[in-house]
């Protein structure tokens, strides 16, 4: 009697990141001190800095609340991917999350596919709180246009993955998870404010424009700034337009780099212990 055998095929990529993914969301809203800090401290932030500079821009009928809050919407995805991954993957690699994942197995990409599964949850859940809080405090108003709502979606998903990838990738430089909260939040606060995010652009000397514009935050906070908007407000920007092409090249070409950087120096384990 011949015996068949029957052979299971093992899971895909796509499948087992997005089974990541819903790891990953899970246990980030299990913790709910993380959760409530995450998306409350961008929000007091925005509350604080409309509330100090509460003029309104002569001759556009916009306030400072407004573009505060259509730029902490753009860095809020920064926040949310680049430094959250930068310390969380320095910490699933110091606690061996990341050498248990290797032993099951589960493949790099597919790791890298369950963050951005939670950095696009968690992104677009920090844009919401910010322009709802824009909403009630500052009159933000929804855009009415497709258009207008098209530009969010992708520049969104360009800022999420292109930050993502830099998270991770930045990881790999921290020798401790202690040390990666140190090594991510000294770029991300300098880059806010090169990048306009809390200064507006015409009051930022050129060196500091040019080189926010070489990172994704000042694009995706620009990208943001057109979508929440009047069109009168383009002159603010250092070009004079809101550089949708700009936007969609560079955050396109750091998407790239991300995905390059992480090849190079991902690690499942801490140097240490290689």
């Amino acid at each position: 009697m011949t015996r068949v055998m029957e052979q299971t095929a093992l899971p895909g990529v796509l499948r087992v990141g997005l089974s990541r993914g819903v790891i990953e969301l899970k246990q980030f809203f299990r913790l709910k001190e993380q959760v409530i800090f995450t998306f409350t401290f961008p929000a007091l932030i925005l509350i604080l800095l409309g509330g100090i500079f509460n003029g309104d821009f002569e001759g556009t009928g916009v306030n400072s609340g407004q573009v505060f809050t259509a730029s902490m919407a753009g860095a809020g995805i920064i926040a949310t991917s680049f430094l959250n991954l930068g310390i969380g993957v320095a910490q699933d690699r110091e606690d061996h999350t990341l050498k248990r994942l290797r032993g099951a197995p589960v493949p790099a990409t597919a790791y890298f596919m369950g963050k951005v599964v939670l950095v696009a949850v968690a992104s677009l859940a920090e844009v919401i709180v910010l322009v709802a809080v824009g909403m009630v405090l500052f009159d933000v108003e929804l855009p009415s246009e497709a258009g207008r709502w098209l530009t969010f979606a992708w520049v969104f998903v360009l800022g999420t993955i292109s930050c993502s990838l830099l998270g991770i990738a930045v990881s790999s430089f921290a020798k401790s998870a202690q040390s990666a909260a140190a090594v991510v939040n000294v770029p991300y606060v300098a880059l806010q404010f090169l990048s306009g995010v809390y200064i507006p652009v015409p009051s930022l000397p050129d060196w500091m424009i040019n080189t926010g514009s070489f990172f994704p935050i000042k694009w995706v906070a620009q990208g943001f700034r057109s979508v929440f908007l009047p069109d009168n407000m383009m002159v603010m920007e250092a070009a004079g337009s809101w550089e949708h092409g700009m936007t969609a090249l560079v955050l396109g070409a750091w998407c790239v780099i991300g995905v390059v950087l992480c090849l190079l120096t991902f690690r499942w384990t801490n140097r240490r212990e290689s």
